[in-house]
């Protein structure tokens, strides 16, 4: 079958930097590309993953009062050799 094709700018090019990497004719590409995506289309949909549960674990209580403190965090932290 003969027809006109008008593509997009970017579909242009997305084609031809696809086309010239493959070595592929204009036609080809165009209808590798376009078997491709009729293929993706017709395919039944993924299912919905379940979202990611993240269960809350309690560290104990907070052990500076004060966390603006660098220096002060780490010494309780990691011990007053820290610095």
């Amino acid at each position: 079958m003969r027809t006109t094709l008008t593509l997009d700018p970017d579909v242009s090019a997305s084609l031809d930097r696809w086309r010239v990497a493959r070595g592929l004719s204009l036609k080809a590409a165009v209808n590798e590309a376009i078997r491709r995506g009729l293929s993706a289309l017709e395919a039944p949909p993924e299912p919905a993953h379940e979202p990611y549960r993240i269960r809350p674990w309690t560290a104990g209580r907070l052990l500076v009062d004060n966390v603006d403190d660098v220096a002060e965090t780490l010494a309780v932290a990691e011990g007053e050799e820290f610095r």
